[in-house]
């Protein structure tokens, strides 16, 4: 790795999410290549040979690149072109990789299909939407989100199918409500909390009551109180912890960090960004920042983080570019 490029990691558990960000991954090593050192050159291979998965996105993304289209849209975004303090070919490069960006979003607008036939309530990039359940119970979807429920005489069911969600439960004798989410299943009566499911992991934190866990592998049970969190993944319960208020700032609107690296930053806000954010400058990704940002402006905060670190920032449609 280089002082002047950060080099994509390898992701090798699957979802929506994670194969975004493979994609994103791969259009960032197209980036890279042009002019790559022999260390990346090595990186890249090693990346590659991770997963079936890092091979087919970056042949989607080759064929992206050379498509027509791809070609059409960078002539017009090359002329007229403002002057730039960047080489030539490298501003060329970002316009035709923001072009990329918007033709791919366009692509995985239709690849979540499936999950728009299950669920009855899906949110967009950036988006909320607050939902009241037929048991007086309300939800507050949280950015790309998608729940369904069925609450009748009968059952008294729903399912986070992807995304996260903060659930103020009604109490109700009869029978709880039975929450799916991936890797476990939620009971709870008269109760808040909030589910966070990404990258088949789920991370629920109890704000009031309290919330029963199944963990769909083994079957095993745990109960978390107010004030506690947990995670859960395919190979069952992480321990308890306490509830991190940064952790619920987004049911208010905002994202809170304190001391946290810019890496981590950033990556938070990709989940409300409606395209990519990219830093090609290693020495930022250590950075701390502490901050209580608007979470409907992610551009914004990216602008302020560029001022503070005095970082140059490059904005194209669908794509920000950090260097």
């Amino acid at each position: 790795m280089t002082d002047t490029h950060n080099t994509p990691t390898a992701i090798t558990q699957g979802g929506e999410s994670a194969n975004a960000e493979i994609m994103d991954q791969a259009l960032e090593w197209l980036v890279l290549l042009e002019s790559p050192t022999p260390e990346q050159t090595r990186q890249f291979n090693d990346w590659l040979n991770v997963s079936p998965l890092h091979a087919e996105a970056f042949h989607r993304a080759q064929a992206i690149w050379g498509s027509p289209q791809v070609a059409q849209c960078a002539r017009q975004l090359n002329a007229p072109a403002a002057p730039s303090t960047l080489p030539r070919r490298r501003a060329r490069r970002w316009r035709m990789l923001a072009t990329a960006a918007v033709l791919v979003l366009g692509v995985f607008s239709f690849s979540d299909l499936p999950l728009r036939l299950q669920a009855d309530h899906l949110t967009a990039v950036g988006q909320q939407q607050r939902l009241h359940l037929e048991d007086g119970s309300s939800v507050l979807l949280n950015t790309n989100s998608a729940f369904s429920s069925t609450i009748d005489a009968q059952q008294r069911i729903a399912r986070l199918h992807q995304g996260e969600a903060f659930f103020e439960i009604s109490d109700s004798r009869d029978r709880p409500l039975e929450l799916d989410v991936g890797p476990v299943r939620a009971s709870v009566r008269d109760t808040a909390f909030a589910v966070r499911y990404q990258d088949g992991v789920a991370h629920v934190g109890v704000q009031r009551g309290d919330v029963d866990l199944q963990a769909a592998h083994s079957g095993a049970w745990v109960r978390i109180s107010a004030g506690q969190s947990i995670h859960v993944g395919p190979n069952g319960f992480k321990q308890p912890t306490l509830l991190d208020h940064k952790d619920l700032a987004w049911t208010q609107g905002r994202l809170v960090f304190e001391n946290s690296p810019m890496s981590e930053v950033l990556a938070e806000l990709r989940r409300y960004y409606p395209g990519w954010i990219i830093n090609t400058n290693a020495r930022l990704a250590d950075v701390a920042v502490t901050g209580n940002y608007r979470l409907d402006q992610p551009l914004e905060v990216v602008r302020s983080l560029a001022h503070i670190t005095s970082a140059r920032l490059q904005e194209f449609p669908a794509l920000i570019v950090l260097n």
